[in-house]
């Protein structure tokens, strides 16, 4: 049955609260990146994009198979002090540390797009079923984006799991409206606690939010920084390179482990001021001061120019360049599960 515009139109624009706390990231009713960075490009400037790819040939194709994940092998227990990562795909990471289990912007759509059939497709299926999770005691939702936000997997985790969801502000309204609940959302810099044994704090990011054309920026975007038993997880959400990662570092000291994007970046005229390409990731996680980083967004979803499996040989390269080792800036295979000891 096709889609009618106002059905389109309800099932995809944002409740929100008419008014939002005015900061130097905020007029009242839409959010926008700090003055003096750079404001990410509007919806008029796709058609010069999508010229580029189709008629100039601009940009790699991915192939049209990709392997698949391996299957994580999840551990029984998590010592104290230790945290086992698992790479799901994009930027889903199942964080489990001793009684306590995680989730990142949690997305198993096969595609990222409206209503499972519309947006870029799954190159590669999430390393887990959503049914193969252990249990989920936080959700961290970076913004509304549906390769970060997939409305049915959180329907699902909510009624399967009741997870506490920490998230950006604007967020709530719209996911109260469509079922799901025990939502927290954060300003930048705001804390506050998720369970007693997990305090968070929103950081902020250089970014946008929108699911349609007429809700751009009524949302806002950020990271979390994980206070956690184990040491401070910071998952940057999705971020173009900009100074706050350097006053992370200042305001809330360095992160034993930042989860950092590093794919989704050309071309660079149009995704500069949202994506970091892998040299301005590595940047990143030497302004935050992070112990260890593990790059996240790619491989997924072919949402713009680079080839599937550049921004990893971009990070090799960037590493070199700036002195950076693979211990301390790697990434893990899709459906790799690692045990790390953060202090």
């Amino acid at each position: 049955m096709p889609i009618s515009r106002r059905g389109f139109l309800r099932a995809t624009t944002t409740a929100m609260p008419t008014a939002f706390p005015r900061s130097d990231h905020c007029d009242g009713t839409h959010f926008f990146n700090p003055a003096g960075r750079l404001q990410a490009r509007g919806f008029a400037q796709l058609p010069r994009w999508w010229y580029q790819r189709l008629v100039q040939g601009q940009g790699e194709r991915w192939p049209r198979t990709v392997p698949a994940p391996r299957k994580p092998i999840l551990p029984d227990a998590v010592p104290a002090g230790r945290v086992a990562v698992t790479f799901i795909g994009h930027a889903t990471f199942l964080l489990q540390l001793a009684g306590l289990n995680i989730l990142t912007d949690p997305v198993f759509a096969s595609r990222a797009g409206p209503f499972g059939l519309l947006g870029p497709k799954r190159a590669r299926p999430p390393a887990l079923r959503l049914g193969e999770l252990p249990r989920i005691d936080v959700v961290v939702l970076s913004h509304n984006h549906y390769d970060h936000l997939d409305i049915t997997a959180l329907r699902w985790l909510a009624r399967q799991h009741r997870p506490r969801i920490v998230t950006t502000l604007g967020n709530k309204a719209w996911l109260e409206s469509r079922g799901v609940h025990r939502v927290s959302e954060f300003d930048w810099w705001q804390t506050g606690d998720a369970t007693p044994e997990l305090g968070v704090v929103c950081t902020p990011a250089q970014h946008f939010a929108a699911r349609t054309p007429w809700d751009a920026r009524r949302t806002l975007w950020g990271g979390f920084l994980l206070r956690t038993t184990a040491g401070q997880i910071l998952f940057a959400g999705d971020s173009g390179w900009a100074p706050h990662f350097a006053e992370i570092n200042v305001r809330l000291g360095a992160p034993e482990l930042a989860l950092i994007p590093i794919g989704a970046y050309e071309p660079r005229w149009f995704m500069e001021a949202v994506h970091m390409n892998p040299d301005e990731a590595v940047r990143a996680h030497r302004a935050l001061g992070a112990r260890q980083s593990i790059g996240m967004h790619f491989g997924t979803f072919q949402l713009t120019d680079e080839g599937l499996d550049a921004p990893l040989h971009g990070l090799a390269a960037a590493r070199a360049a700036q002195g950076v080792s693979a211990g301390e800036f790697t990434t893990l295979d899709f459906g790799e599960t690692r045990l790390l000891t953060l202090r």
